[in-house]
């Protein structure tokens, strides 16, 4: 089994930056891939960004593209999401997922196997 636990949320000004932090404990010997997955209330989990094990493999959904960077590191199975130009349309609960199949279809909710409990980011105007 694999523990995720996501830190680094917080409210922030609109234009603001925030760095979210996702690690891992347990059987994280297996882990494939790592993503964020954001849930706004009143609506469903969207996909946010994704990035393998090779870190060349990177996969942002299009309303955070040159906003937001995915990173990881390995040795310490943990995973970052870098938020700058923050807009209050961004104001959501902040999952981080990770899946041992490296063939998974990193975009959509059913790849992840395990979720952390989420962390509020909220931006005001």
């Amino acid at each position: 089994q694999v523990q995720l636990v996501e830190s680094g949320g917080g409210l922030v000004q609109a234009g603001g930056s925030l760095r979210l932090s996702c690690t891992a404990s347990g059987r994280t010997f297996s882990t494939y891939a790592m993503g964020w997955f954001r849930q706004a209330p009143g609506k469903e989990r969207e996909f946010v960004a994704a990035i393998g094990r090779i870190t060349t493999n990177k996969y942002y959904t299009d309303s955070v593209k040159g906003r937001f960077t995915i990173s990881r590191d390995n040795a310490k199975n943990t995973v970052y999401l870098q938020m700058t130009s923050l807009e209050p349309d961004d104001t959501a609960v902040y999952y981080c997922a990770s899946t041992t199949s490296p063939y998974s279809q990193l975009p959509y909710r059913s790849a992840y196997e395990y979720w952390g409990r989420g962390t509020q980011v909220t931006v005001s105007s």
